[in-house]
């Protein structure tokens, strides 16, 4: 048995080695938190990807169009110590490139990392994530020697594009790249997409392909360094994310004007601050010095915009501010599925929802498996009273991710909305988190007139989890429509900086304070009053 550590999700298939939820590194061990033993939960399906084909089936998307491409996890074929860290990091890299590629539309890697282990068919790849041809490899490391073997193959026909074996040294490690992300890109320009063969396709693939690597290391130790630190930065653990650091310090000592080094620094530094396992100032602190530096060293760089966007609306609450960084970044990375779903989240709470629901949608595009990505395409379409839609979001992200937290108690409330109280009622117990099960039965009951059965969860969940969820609070009181109540509570999560307040604009639960002049106070106090205008869409 094998669970993640970022949702809890157990897998009985032992041969996984990466949630099909997050892409977080699975470890050893079923989880045995505080997940109630009178809740029934939901077995996961035989098919998780089920969904997923039926999903495309039924969308205007039945053909793959001929520039998609999914780059699987290259296999490692010497199981050594350094276990499958580079093997994996060296496809990230080359999928990480690909997406920066204007005529590329590239699987992210939630969907093309989820059949790792698996006897899955290219054909059946290429259905389930939409793509018209799979990039895969292996690699074989023998201290400085490699042997990399790539191929592109045609899901249609199974037919090879274009392959090929490097036997190389780790100096030769970024020559090796380059050439294999060149030949990709001119092999689908070329065979797939019909353009004509000569040295004005190479010479411009080969500029692509320049500035696609901007900000990278010359230095193939502090290269492996990288890639090493992302493999443990994956993992979401505290003791993980501390040891992602130090490979990621290590490569900047010997490269300092390491821009992705400085921006992956960045990275590591916001999650231990978000997750409270660092004091959250000095820990954003640190992840705007580094993620500034690595834009002082490489302006270009989408990965350090993308970082910046992340730091401002989640930490600085300046969300204006961090539109003109994701703005940025999506020029520079246009098929990067986390700077997408980046941009769509904080459209979504700037009240933007036709463009919100535009990028979620280009998001599963590009990443069908990922529970999370479907999660938040939920909240904007609920925020924009497509409860169909947004139950249906909610319901695939559960598919995906059976014991996923939060999801539940989110769809508990969609069904409410649109009058399915039993089923509301059914969801909510069914929430593996003990406090969004208790809250999210309290909004149910409390909508429903039933206050002796409301009255007492709301009671317990003040006397036993208001610390930390003051803006949760302040929901169930605006829906009790305990107005004075509900400020009180928002007055707090202000005073704790609670990120769930950049929400509250969109947020269907607080439509009962919209009319009191507290409101315009609040929303004006987090940043979220006036209009601001992205320019074209993305």
């Amino acid at each position: 048995m094998k669970r993640c550590p970022e949702c809890l999700r157990n897998y009985a298939d032992e041969t996984l080695n990466f949630c099909l939820d997050d892409g977080a590194r699975l470890v050893d061990g079923p989880f045995t938190g505080q997940l109630d033993p009178t809740v029934m939960y939901p077995t996961i399906p035989n098919s998780i990807e089920s969904s997923v084909r039926e999903y495309f089936a039924s969308s205007q998307i039945n053909q793959a169009a001929a520039n998609t491409i999914a780059v699987l996890p290259f296999l490692n074929l010497v199981k050594d110590e350094d276990g499958d860290y580079f093997s994996d990091g060296l496809a990230e890299e080359l999928l990480n490139v690909l997406s920066k590629i204007k005529a590329l539309r590239v699987a992210a890697r939630t969907s093309a990392f989820s059949f790792k282990g698996k006897q899955t068919t290219i054909a059946d790849i290429g259905q389930i994530l939409n793509v018209a041809s799979v990039l895969e490899g292996s690699i074989r490391k023998s201290g400085k020697q490699l042997r990399i073997s790539v191929q592109l193959v045609k899901v249609a026909d199974g037919y090879h594009l274009w392959s090929e074996t490097y036997d190389r040294t780790m100096d030769d490690i970024f020559a090796v790249q380059d050439d294999i992300a060149r030949s990709v890109v001119e092999e689908i320009r070329v065979r797939l997409l019909g353009e004509a063969p000569g040295n004005s396709v190479s010479r411009e693939v080969v500029s692509q392909v320049a500035r696609a690597v901007r900000g990278r290391s010359g230095n193939p130790e502090a290269q492996r360094l990288m890639l090493l630190g992302r493999h443990f930065l994956d993992r979401t653990t505290r003791e993980d994310t501390a040891q992602a650091v130090s490979y990621f310090e290590q490569a900047l000592a010997i490269d300092p004007n390491y821009a992705l080094g400085f921006a992956e620094l960045g990275r590591a530094f916001s999650i231990e601050a978000g997750r409270g396992w660092v004091a959250v100032e000095d820990g954003f602190k640190r992840s705007r010095e580094a993620t500034l530096r690595a834009l002082s060293i490489e302006p270009d760089l989408a990965e350090g915009h993308a970082q910046l966007g992340r730091i401002l609306a989640t930490h600085d609450w300046n969300l204006r501010e961090a539109e003109s960084s994701y703005r940025r970044a999506l020029e520079l990375a246009p098929g990067s599925s986390s700077v997408l779903d980046g941009a769509s989240v904080l459209f979504y709470k700037l009240g933007r929802l036709d463009e919100a629901e535009e990028l979620g949608e280009r998001v599963l595009q590009q990443d069908p498996l990922s529970a999370a990505y479907w999660h938040n395409l939920g909240l904007t379409y609920h925020a924009a009273g497509k409860l169909e839609k947004s139950e249906n979001a909610f319901r695939r992200a559960l598919e995906l991710a059976p014991k996923r937290l939060v999801s539940r108690a989110l769809l508990a409330l969609v069904l409410l909305e649109d009058g399915k109280t039993e089923e509301a009622v059914e969801q909510a117990k069914d929430e593996p988190d003990e406090f969004w099960r208790s809250w999210s039965l309290a909004i149910v009951f409390e909508s429903i007139g039933d206050r002796d059965k409301a009255g007492p969860i709301t009671e317990a969940l003040v006397s036993n989890f208001s610390e930390g969820n003051s803006y949760q609070l302040a929901e169930l009181f605006s829906m009790r429509q305990d107005v004075d109540e509900a400020f009180k509570w928002l007055g707090q999560s202000i005073r704790e900086r609670d990120p769930g307040l950049t929400h509250a604009k969109v947020n269907p639960r607080f439509r009962n304070l919209y009319n009191d002049p507290r409101w315009q106070d609040l929303l004006e106090s987090i940043g979220l009053t006036e209009p601001n205008e992205m320019g074209a869409k993305q």
